[in-house]
């Protein structure tokens, strides 16, 4: 007869905040980008592109730098998690992908394609959902209370009333 020997747990390391943000992050602009590429592949986008024209627009050196400051967004929120300090991180997290959400929304109006952009839209909002929550639940520590007077600290004392 057999005994059943334990089998090892997988380590599960704790995963920092900034690496789930930059992680999220770099996922929205894969996502972004290639929402963007697979496009190319509808019927008529490519002749459009050829004439001139893109969504409407006129294609002009405004209208590409315009396009690439939107795409340079997520692209530098990637650095920007892993390297702003944790406060500044927190609020510049949760206004950038607050400013996304509708952002994202907005290139699905007015499609025909309503599958395609549907579901890019709503994977793009499901990972910027993933971001504010990071974000919004950002571990805090509270600072160790004084023990001991040092040079520059007084001890803590209760208030006496009377």
């Amino acid at each position: 007869m057999r005994t059943r020997q334990p089998t090892a747990r997988l380590e599960d390391p704790r995963i920092p905040v900034r690496a789930k943000l930059a992680a999220a992050w770099t996922s929205f602009m894969f996502l972004y980008a290639y929402v963007d590429i697979l496009a190319f592949f509808k019927p008529g986008v490519i002749d459009d592109i050829e004439s001139g024209v893109v969504w409407e627009f006129d294609i002009s050196q405004s209208l590409l730098t315009v396009f690439l400051a939107l795409m340079a967004i997520p692209i530098l929120m990637v650095v920007l998690s892993m390297t702003l300090p944790a406060r500044a991180n927190r609020i510049t997290n949760l206004v950038v992908a607050s400013v996304q959400v509708p952002f994202a929304a907005f290139n699905a109006v007015g499609e025909s394609w309503t599958y395609f952009y549907g579901l890019g839209v709503a994977l793009e909002v499901l990972v910027l959902a993933l971001i504010l929550r990071y974000a919004w639940t950002w571990p805090r520590t509270t600072p160790p209370a004084p023990t001991e007077p040092g040079p520059d600290r007084e001890p803590v004392r209760a208030r006496q009333h009377g």
